[in-house]
């Protein structure tokens, strides 16, 4: 069994609250920590009502805070909204508190609109197109000190903090095999190229000072549940949110519903099966075996599964049913 981890996107739940979800998201890492999870990492959104995890590396510090050898990190950082120095003295001050283990996943999405995006980004002519520049700025901070080199990150400097490539098209994949780094693909909601993206990746990767050979992780949506029915119906959640994002109506994540076609529409069924396609739900049994064809099929490095539940104790059922593959491993 590879390694398996987590991406938590700090859900707010219909009828609940912020501070709710960053509690949720506390005791999930603590549980994911004891139950041999590798990594808890965390996604920069903004403008999202159901989505808590825009200040990312304050949350990153909470959860690392509360735990004690996870891994956790950004998947990710959209680093087009930052300057680089301020995202390598956030991530050098996480990696003084928390050594060897914090992550700093990359993206070049705005993870916002363009209106959020605007008011993040203000006077700065800032654009996609820099990402590369931007990431080696941003190395440049967490390597060594040159001789007269005029700005530093303080904390940063030197702390070799590890850099993901993060991406859900061939661009990603392109940029990680240059760089030489590993490289998280989004196919948890745009799988359309994940296999061209992976191919790729493995065959133009030129090994750097960070990873000598391709390292892929994909991500997976997981909602395991006692019955195949009880987690079609917390799948439920998901698929109304994406319903709502179609709609142009972003919110809280919706409470599940026992029948989602009286809901979506055709089309909308359409684009949510496709963008969901790479969705395991079901009971233990189905979902353990959902997860090795998964691998079987695809042979990624690591697996991050993410699980977008409106209630944060069906969560940790879920976790707890998938983590049985991590203990299994170790016992065989």
């Amino acid at each position: 069994m590879i390694p398996l981890s987590i991406l938590d996107l700090a859900p707010v739940a219909a009828g609940s609250t912020i501070a709710a979800s960053f509690a949720a998201s506390k005791a999930l890492a603590r549980e994911a920590e004891a139950l041999g999870y590798h990594r808890y990492w965390l996604a920069e959104h903004h403008n999202m009502p159901g989505i808590a995890s825009a200040a990312t590396s304050l949350l990153i510090s909470h959860l690392a805070a509360a735990t004690s050898h996870i891994r956790v990190g950004a998947g990710g950082i959209m680093l087009p909204n930052h300057s680089p120095l301020v995202i390598a003295e956030q991530f050098g001050t996480l990696a003084t508190l928390y050594p060897n283990r914090i992550d700093l996943g990359l993206g070049r999405a705005p993870g916002s609109d363009q209106h959020t995006a605007r008011a993040l980004r203000r006077s700065r002519a800032e654009t996609e197109d820099q990402f590369p520049a931007d990431i080696a700025e941003l190395q440049q901070y967490f390597a060594a000190a040159k001789p007269n080199q005029l700005v530093q990150a303080v904390p940063g400097q030197n702390l070799q903090v590890p850099l993901w490539i993060l991406g859900s098209s061939l661009y990603g994949a392109q940029l990680a095999a240059q760089l030489g780094l590993p490289y998280a693909f989004a196919s948890h909601f745009a799988p359309a190229m994940m296999s061209q993206a992976a191919t790729l990746y493995r065959q133009r990767f030129k090994p750097s000072a960070q990873l000598d050979k391709p390292y892929l992780m994909l991500a997976l949506n997981v909602f395991a549940a006692d019955t195949n029915s009880e987690a079609q119906r917390l799948f439920s959640s998901l698929q109304q949110q994406f319903v709502n994002l179609t709609r142009g109506a972003p919110g809280l994540l919706p409470a599940p519903v026992d029948s989602i076609d009286s809901i979506w529409q055709p089309h909308e069924k359409a684009y949510v099966q496709s963008a969901l396609a790479c969705s395991v739900v079901g009971d233990a049994a189905a979902v353990q075996q959902g997860i090795r064809d998964f691998i079987a099929e695809h042979q990624p490095d690591e697996l991050m599964l993410t699980s977008m539940m409106h209630d944060p104790q069906a969560r940790h059922v879920s976790q707890r049913l998938v983590a049985e593959l991590i203990s299994k491993a170790s016992s065989g």
